[in-house]
């Protein structure tokens, strides 16, 4: 396993207590979405990839029911468990959750009518590479569904919190957000046609995630990529850039937060 996918199994693993937490709605609410734009049918089969806690495995397996199949992927053993207990209490067994990193899937050629991946592909160095891998699992008029971060993610609080992490351990502190290389519709049309993706569509969606209360954004920092920063800098710190944090949402009347996403999706042409 390579070092990015070595520090998104710690960051998620660690982020499973707070993943599924109110404030963390957006999860469930964009996972359910990108499988709605599929408009899968019963019987077929189905590959997740990145699907911490099943919020496009859920719905996935929803759809294409009993005699249909979703096998979901993830590094987090956290996530994977909060998975497959949901999945058991809606009667979905037909969900197989593996603990798998995607980049190394070893799976058949065009095994999957589609394969979906949510917030999941910029976490690899190569997304070239790892899209045209999707792509080959993708049968004959089957799809492939790549969902990812539009701009200004989390804003006003992502800059906050950089800001109060500036002031505890600005060594923490990165310009490089992973998901920034796919922030634009013209990049994930880019990354999909030249991955020898076909009929290629994308959206751009503009959306919030409402802050019940300040202490509301808190969970979004440990339940999300945030807790990476969190778990680095210690108690103490994380203490004082919590109550930063807290202090500036009450100060500007912060109520909601930023969660713009592109959809991204490809069909594969009938032989």
């Amino acid at each position: 396993m390579k070092e990015p996918q070595r520090k998104a199994q710690a960051t998620y693993n660690a982020a499973a207590d707070h993943f599924d937490d109110p404030a963390n709605a957006y999860w469930d609410r964009y996972g359910r979405r990108t499988v709605e734009q599929l408009q899968l049918r019963l019987g077929l089969k189905i590959l997740d990839l990145a699907c911490g806690t099943g919020a496009s495995a859920l719905p996935a397996a929803e759809a294409v029911g009993p005699t249909g199949q979703v096998v979901a992927v993830d590094l987090a053993d956290g996530l994977l468990a909060l998975a497959r207990t949901k999945a058991k209490g809606r009667g979905l067994d037909y969900i197989e959750f593996r603990n798998g990193d995607m980049t190394r899937l070893d799976l058949p050629d065009a095994s999957f009518d589609a394969v979906v991946c949510v917030f999941g592909i910029f976490f690899v160095p190569d997304m070239k590479a790892l899209v045209a891998e999707l792509w080959r699992l993708v049968r004959p008029g089957g799809k492939l569904a790549i969902t990812t971060w539009g701009p200004n993610l989390f804003e006003p609080m992502y800059s906050a919190f950089d800001q109060a992490l500036q002031g505890e351990r600005p060594d923490l502190v990165s310009d490089f957000r992973p998901w920034d290389r796919l922030t634009e519709v013209h990049a994930v049309e880019k990354l999909l046609a030249e991955s020898g993706a076909t009929a290629v569509e994308v959206m751009a969606e503009e959306g919030q995630q409402a802050l019940a209360s300040p202490e509301s954004w808190w969970s979004v920092v440990l339940g999300s990529g945030l807790r990476a920063a969190v778990e680095m800098m210690g108690p103490a710190s994380a203490a004082r850039v919590r109550a930063h944090n807290l202090a500036f949402i009450r100060a500007h009347g912060v109520e909601s937060i930023t969660t713009n996403v592109i959809y991204g999706r490809a069909t594969k042409a009938h032989v």
